[in-house]
């Protein structure tokens, strides 16, 4: 079989592109009238031109962002609890989908059903749009029969998840912008505010106050060695990402977020809510503990849990129960584990975890407020102590001048 890129025009007249597996010209043809598209061009992949390659490259580099996945989802969904057949629904998916990456998906996890595959199959396929949780959410709703039910958890799972996401980077976002313009601030004020006034002083003869002395002797540094400086500073962010890369430096700086003040708590309770919430719906789809310790482990996205959630996986193996070997990490909350034994005491372990995912939404809240809160005053704080450390570097001098000159 070869690879033809083909260009024709949907049943609604939107032009589409996409790429089939086929042997011949006149087989890419017949698939494509079978799908009710009417064909402009079909060419073979491996001799098509620049036109081709620019269009893969696209497919390569358009993301699959959240709300476009939560909304395909739904639409997923709906059209089988309709009752329409696995092809004409994908044909449906294909034309409502603008993002070109998720119309090239769909195209393939087509051709993968008609050629006798499942659903799982196809989307598994694409490990860095579907997640591992996605993937064996559809396979418990295949092998239970009761996909549009599992696919109404999932995408509770995808609204809890990218709603929570959405809230902590609005949290971060004043006081990273802050913090930007502060240093912008303080390069500004060194670099072209302090040397107006550094030949005066030294001229003068005066006794110059600390702060003059150290806001002179940072801008002698930085005017003298700025392009050493600035390839070390190069030079460090390529190291560390290098760094942040390996499995080693990852897990450091999650374990050092988990431990930094005001943040840390915010990231423990939104990794506890997320936790809870996945565990609960999993386990109300029936798959197994093990299997949902996997996969946490590939979702929680924090290296320093998910070595946590190995570990409680391996203890779990060895027939032990589940709040034990929680009470044993010490990123569990004491709410988590007691839920959690009381759900295994009771057999109702994810109603337990339900209601502790409620409470921890509650919680990341209220700490997201509390930061909030909390950050203006600091940030204020250093804004003034910039300001002030600035003007008494240049007014101090600049009072003993005058009072040298009268």
């Amino acid at each position: 079989m070869a690879k033809y890129y083909y260009r024709a025009i949907s049943e609604n007249g939107t032009p589409i592109t996409g790429l089939i597996d086929a042997d011949t010209v006149e087989s890419v043809a017949s698939i494509l009238v079978g799908r009710g598209y009417i064909p402009q061009k079909i060419t073979d992949a491996a001799r098509s031109g620049v036109g081709f390659r620019l269009t893969r490259l696209k497919e390569k580099l358009a993301p699959v962002r959240t709300p476009e996945l939560i909304l395909f989802t739904k639409q997923l969904r709906t059209l089988i609890r309709a009752g329409v057949p696995m092809l004409k629904l994908l044909q449906v998916l294909e034309n409502q989908t603008e993002n070109i990456k998720l119309k090239s998906i769909i195209v393939s996890i087509a051709q993968d059903i008609r050629e006798g595959g499942t659903l799982y199959d196809g989307f598994r396929k694409y490990p860095g749009v579907f997640s591992s949780l996605y993937c064996s959410m559809l396979l418990a709703g295949e092998t239970s029969g009761a996909l549009p039910e599992i696919l109404d958890r999932l995408i509770y799972i995808l609204d809890h998840d990218h709603k929570i996401r959405s809230e902590i980077s609005s949290a971060l976002q004043y006081p990273i912008i802050v913090m930007v313009a502060l240093f912008a601030a303080f390069v500004i004020l060194l670099t072209l505010v302090i040397p107006r006034f550094t030949g005066i002083f030294l001229r003068s003869g005066l006794k110059l106050p600390l702060p003059t002395v150290i806001c002179m002797k940072l801008y002698t540094v930085l005017a003298a060695y700025w392009p050493l400086l600035l390839l070390l500073a190069l030079v460090t962010v390529v190291l560390l990402q290098l760094y942040l890369k390996t499995d080693r430096g990852r897990f450091r700086r999650d374990k050092l977020i988990l431990h930094l003040p005001l943040v840390g708590e915010l990231v423990l309770k939104a990794a506890m809510a997320r936790f809870a919430s996945i565990f609960s719906i999993l386990q109300a789809s029936g798959i197994s503990v093990l299997e949902t310790m996997s996969i946490l482990k590939e979702t929680i996205n924090n290296s320093a849990l998910a070595r946590a959630f190995e570990r409680i996986g391996e203890r779990l193996e060895e027939g032990r129960g589940i709040a034990g070997p929680l009470a044993a990490s010490p990123y569990f909350t004491p709410i988590i584990i007691n839920m959690v034994a009381i759900g295994e005491e009771s057999g109702n372990l994810d109603e337990m975890l339900h209601e502790a995912a409620d409470h921890y939404d509650s919680e990341l809240e209220y700490a997201m407020k509390r930061i909030s809160d909390s950050i203006g005053p600091i940030l204020t704080v250093c804004l003034a102590a910039v300001v002030l450390f600035f003007a008494l570097a240049i007014y101090l001098p600049m009072w003993d001048l005058v009072k040298m000159v009268k």
